[in-house]
């Protein structure tokens, strides 16, 4: 009577370990390889994004190489492969991207093949691709497809401000939109 009791117990106890690991594996697949949530730090995507703000992203975008100028995506660090950033794209290989958007005398640089160019919305207070340079595509991770905290400000992504529209239509007006 003992026995069978504690084999029952035991029966009871590995469906539940197995339905644990179960459960942990599809959990873990799906954050390496279809979606996950982001916790934001720093100013350079205010106004659209705030430290502590909490965004679901998904990966697919970025492994059928969908992402687009206007797309906001979470990169490997260029300067330090330990962090991710969160930036806007702004330029996709073949395209010619202004270095000082809000300078009379402009600056432009081409993007390479196998390359974006990323920035943040606060350009004033954004170390981005006007300072490493152009990204490989291989260092982003994932595309932002909803804030879901706080929940006041909970939803899709605003547009990208003011400042950024001017960088985003100098690459329409210089006809730089090329091979992608």
């Amino acid at each position: 009577m003992f026995s069978t009791r504690l084999r029952a117990a035991a029966w009871k106890a590995a469906a539940v370990v197995g339905y644990a690991v179960q459960y942990g594996c599809i959990a873990h697949c799906t954050l390496e390889y279809a979606a996950d949530f982001i916790v934001c730090s720093g100013p350079s995507m205010e106004p659209t994004i705030h430290t502590q703000d909490i965004l679901i992203t998904e990966k697919f975008s970025v492994m059928l190489k969908t992402v687009d100028v206007g797309d906001v995506v979470i990169a490997r660090s260029p300067t330090n492969p330990n962090i991710f950033i969160c930036k806007r794209v702004a330029g996709m290989e073949g395209d010619k991207v202004c270095l000082n958007p809000g300078s009379f005398i402009k600056k432009y640089r081409w993007v390479p093949r196998g390359h974006v160019w990323l920035v943040g919305d606060n350009m004033a207070n954004s170390s981005d691709s006007r300072v490493y340079g152009a990204v490989p595509y291989a260092l982003l991770r994932s595309k932002v497809v909803f804030k879901v905290w706080p929940p006041g400000d909970s939803g899709s992504l605003r547009g990208p401000p003011q400042e950024m529209l001017q960088v985003l239509r100098t690459l329409k007006d210089t006809g730089g939109s090329g091979a992608r």
